[in-house]
């Protein structure tokens, strides 16, 4: 997919609040900052503990070490928590593919390759929050869920631009619908989350690797690519 069309593609988003790096250095910014961070890695730790069904506020405020109603003051109901971890994810993800269209000199195969070690490598340093959204995802009004997912799509419209691409350049098999090894794409991503484990397993360069050849081999509908990508 064209860079345009990436960046049209996200203009859909709803923009995280304007901050200005003025605001940014105060003290009083610095301080919100770092007490929203432990009241999502609180509600993280419970949620991935507990699971999100069983989990009370009472249990994200005891994990603060902070009265119930002190966590009020940062939230309405429960599902606040959800729903901004699961934007704080896609924030992270959104960056990693705006890295990987920006790189120059790639070929749609190699941005792909590129692509893949990194949102893998995202997953295995964030196993609990990704477990979390993907275990969690439906339980979100469908308002919020609707804006996850929109989110969503915008990776989605990326990966199939990519493969289209290479598939007009006789990269990759035409035969095969680009929409469907997309959603291969994202399974060989998303599915670490639920076997990789950090002891007893392989190390996480060579998931990495293993996932980002066995992603492009697919696509190839041949031997996986031979390169390297520019990670």
């Amino acid at each position: 997919m064209p860079r345009a069309s990436v960046r049209e593609a996200r203009t859909n988003r709803r923009p995280a609040p304007p901050t200005t790096d003025q605001d940014a250095s105060t003290p009083r910014e610095r301080r919100r900052r770092k007490r929203d961070k432990e009241v999502l890695d609180a509600a993280a730790k419970v949620f991935a503990d507990q699971g999100y069904a069983d989990a009370s506020v009472q249990d994200v405020a005891d994990e603060l070490g902070i009265l119930k109603g002190s966590l009020y003051h940062y939230i309405r109901t429960k599902e606040d928590l959800l729903f901004w971890l699961l934007e704080e994810a896609h924030r992270d993800v959104e960056e990693i593919l705006d890295g990987v269209a920006e790189v120059e000199g790639l070929n749609p195969l190699e941005r792909i390759e590129l692509y893949v070690r990194r949102q893998v490598i995202y997953n295995l340093e964030n196993l609990q929050r990704i477990s979390i959204y993907y275990d969690d995802l439906d339980r979100l009004s469908d308002l919020r869920r609707k804006r996850i997912l929109d989110r969503r799509a915008v990776h989605d419209r990326f990966i199939s631009g990519l493969i289209s691409d290479a598939q007009a350049q006789g990269l990759a098999d035409p035969t095969l619908d680009a929409r469907l090894l997309s959603n291969c794409v994202f399974a060989t991503i998303i599915w670490t989350y639920r076997w990789y484990k950090f002891r007893g397993g392989a190390s996480p360069e060579t998931v990495v690797d293993v996932c980002a050849r066995y992603a492009v081999s697919g696509i190839t509908g041949g031997p996986a690519f031979a390169g390297e990508g520019a990670g």
